[in-house]
């Protein structure tokens, strides 16, 4: 990949705020949920990062949406900062994701 995909990088940074929220300022609400799909989502924006072979814009994209859907699936929407964090987050990247992933046709990105 010869571009650097701004979209790969919000999905890095929204998979590590869901990573290190638990911890830093959740108050370890929706620990599990978040410190995993965090780090999935976050690995999936490094790869595409890096370019390697791996998941595409629709993986990152639907662990963005699984992390939407967290506080929900896991009731900890009650918890404010973890649900809103997991809400920001995962809304941002499955936004964004959606409109790169549209927008790339064959590894390549659409004129």
């Amino acid at each position: 990949m010869d571009r650097f995909a701004w979209q790969d990088g919000v999905a890095l940074l929204a998979g590590l705020a869901a990573l290190l929220a638990p911890e830093l300022w959740a108050d370890d609400a929706g620990e599990q949920p978040l410190m995993v799909l965090g780090a999935l989502l976050a690995i999936a924006g490094l790869y595409s990062l890096l370019g390697a072979a791996g998941p595409t814009a629709w993986t990152a994209t639907a662990f963005a949406l699984l992390i939407f859907v967290s506080p929900w699936a896991f009731a900890f929407d009650g918890e404010d900062a973890a649900a809103w964090t997991a809400w920001i987050a995962g809304g941002v990247a499955t936004i964004v994701g959606v409109w790169g992933a549209t927008r790339t046709r064959g590894g390549e990105v659409a004129a």
